[in-house]
């Protein structure tokens, strides 16, 4: 990523990592180790993509203060971090390590974790409605808000996220079974976009909502979403297969041992990576036609969404 670029996502990642903690809910002294687990996963060191493609979508999209898009922007984080700590639980994916720190059910036990991902979740959600009421008086500015939670929320639950998750693990051992390898990419293209694309798209879309784009520019900036979003998880799927432990931050080579669903294992490693390339190809061109559809949209920001998909890209090269 050229170095103005990567100082202005380098801005947003600070930006965010300033404000995570500032829409947690207080919590009383009874609940004091529920703070503790919640903090402790958030704190642990990650690139925060979702709140940054957020932003980047805001400013993208005309956004001026990125302040307006901070509530929408650690709510996709709050969200994101629950499903890390339920993902880790012995009844999911049964992890020691998250981004090379010990799980969260490790350091605070299960039953805790677990409701420190719900806590997580219910204060997303507590963001947002709280930036809500902000602009009760406000129309135009509640409703772009209002769809921006809707498109979070949407792609938080079973038609989202959670159902990719549900899927991906009614899927596993098809990766083994010959008997169902018929069925496996079409189960795939059904898991990624949910699993991990969704949040993804909508974290773009729903930082265009609140930086005041509408219609076409929107419908292009979700698609830029919808592209990387499977991307990623393919890369990440890519990485387990080829990655070392302390490069990827878990335990390499779980997905195979276990019978994951996953492109290499669905399609071979070589076209997975054709894969991923086209998808960057597509991410790429659907910003690419922002320009133009609206007076307010930001080239600057339009070339930092294009790196970050082709950095993406770069990691499996």
């Amino acid at each position: 990523m050229r170095s103005e670029y990567q100082a202005e996502v380098d801005r947003l990642r600070k930006l965010v990592e300033k404000h995570l903690y500032s829409f947690l809910p207080s919590l009383e002294v009874e609940s004091h180790k529920l703070g503790k687990a919640m903090e402790y996963t958030l704190k642990l060191p990650g690139k925060r993509i979702r709140p940054v493609l957020l932003l980047l979508g805001y400013r993208a999209a005309g956004g001026v203060d990125e302040k307006e898009a901070l509530p929408y922007a650690v709510a996709v984080e709050y969200i994101h971090t629950y499903s890390l700590i339920h993902d880790d639980l012995p009844a999911m994916d049964d992890d020691d390590l998250r981004r090379g720190k010990p799980t969260c059910h490790k350091v605070f036990g299960e039953a805790v974790a677990i409701l420190a991902g719900d806590a997580l979740l219910s204060a997303a959600f507590e963001a947002m409605h709280d930036d809500y009421l902000r602009q009760v008086d406000y129309a135009e500015k509640l409703n772009a808000r209002i769809r921006a939670g809707a498109a979070i929320a949407t792609a938080s639950g079973g038609s989202g996220m959670v159902g990719g998750q549900t899927a991906d693990i009614m899927a596993e051992g098809f990766g083994l079974s010959p008997s169902k390898a018929k069925n496996a990419a079409e189960w795939l293209e059904y898991i990624h976009p949910l699993k991990t694309g969704a949040l993804i798209e909508a974290a773009v879309e729903a930082g265009a909502l609140v930086g005041g784009s509408s219609g076409k520019c929107v419908d292009m900036l979700r698609m830029y979403g919808q592209s990387i979003g499977v991307a990623f998880q393919i890369v990440d799927d890519i990485l387990d297969a080829e990655g070392e432990t302390r490069e990827i931050g878990k335990a390499a080579g779980k997905d195979k041992a276990v019978g994951k669903l996953t492109y290499p294992a669905v399609h071979g490693m070589e076209v997975s990576k054709v894969q991923v390339k086209e998808l960057t190809e597509q991410a790429v061109a659907a910003i690419g036609k922002a320009k133009g559809l609206d007076a307010r949209v930001d080239e600057f920001y339009i070339g930092i969404l294009q790196e970050f998909a082709l950095d993406l890209a770069a990691r499996v090269k």
